[in-house]
């Protein structure tokens, strides 16, 4: 009997492990596809879980093609495709993930608010099915890795892993430990990026962590330049480029992460701390309103073909 009590003990911490063999990724939208992508290319087995079948499949040829259009600039091999391919499983099962030593919640919610009671069920449901030494995580941008924690009844095993955009060309990674988070899980995650070849950037919790909270306020800095007609989207991204070294504009990058998104974030940073600086611009608003989405509707700040940017979409009359 004492052994079955102390199997089952609420202080039995996790005990150090070997290499990560085996990641989950609940939630493959974008963000979720390269996070997958970029684990497998390291030589991970990673299986993503998403909504049904058809997305599933739907979700396959994505990455394909991603792929594909990497082959496409001499960056891969037919070759390194099907083994990078081979590596990864999809599910609609959470018991499929039992075996993952992390399980990184990435779901593409576009809804206002932060989806948290959504999130911690994820949470629940992946708890229930994984071992003790698993680690649970969250590509958390505004919200504390301890909310989403407190649902779990080994909340030591959770810790927030930011992922940067683009994935595949940045080398960090934001780790966000929780009030409870502990030392063991945290040297995992840290064995887990150098595996990936990301290095760590360790964060005390705080909504927006530090790459959030510089996009939504670089971006709504970019809107204001433009809604005083200093220059056209284009030169604006190509200035920003060009003095900071940065592989975006402010413009470029909201489309990509989707400006419904960048909107939800900057609506959640707004309501957290109260500071103009995160109030949406209205440029934004007008945007998302419109329907123009950004990269993955091929309308946002840009026109996309092909998803290569073409020209701005932004009028006088959507400023105005």
């Amino acid at each position: 009997m004492s052994e079955s009590l102390s199997e089952f003990s609420l202080g039995k911490r996790i005990q150090p492990k070997g290499m990560i063999q085996k990641v989950g990724v609940v939630g493959c939208g974008a963000v979720g596809q390269e996070i997958t992508r970029t684990i497998s290319e390291y030589g991970i087995d990673v299986i993503f879980l998403d909504t049904s079948e058809e997305r599933v499949q739907e979700i396959y040829q994505q990455l394909g093609e991603q792929l594909d259009d990497v082959i496409n600039h001499w960056g891969l091999t037919p070759g390194e495709k099907r083994a990078i391919m081979s590596r990864i499983k999809g599910t609609t099962r959470f018991a499929d993930l039992a075996d993952c030593d992390i399980v990184i919640e990435s779901i593409s919610s576009r809804k206002r608010g932060t989806s948290i009671e959504f999130r911690r069920e994820i949470f629940r449901q992946v708890e229930s099915v994984v071992r003790r030494d698993a680690i649970i995580a969250s590509n958390i941008a505004t919200l504390m890795i301890s909310d989403l924690a407190e649902v779990l009844q080994y909340p030591d095993r959770a810790l927030g892993i930011h992922f940067i955009l683009p994935i595949y060309k940045t080398h960090v990674v934001e780790v966000v430990r929780g009030i409870r988070s502990s030392e063991e899980a945290f040297q995992q995650v840290v064995k887990f990026a150098g595996m990936i070849n990301k290095r760590i950037i360790t964060l005390n919790e705080s909504p927006g962590n530090i790459s959030t909270r510089m996009m939504v306020t670089t971006v709504n800095e970019a809107c204001e330049i433009l809604m005083e007609g200093v220059a056209s989207v284009k030169d604006i991204d190509l200035a920003v480029k060009e003095s900071t070294g940065h592989l975006y504009g402010p413009f470029e990058m909201a489309d990509r992460i989707g400006l419904d998104k960048v909107l939800k974030y900057m609506e959640n940073l707004y309501q957290e701390f109260g500071e103009k600086k995160y109030m949406p611009s209205p440029i934004i608003k007008r945007l998302v309103r419109a329907g123009y989405l950004g990269k993955h509707v091929n309308r946002g700040f840009y026109n996309y073909l092909s998803g290569k940017p073409q020209d701005q979409t932004v009028s006088c009359a959507v400023i105005k």
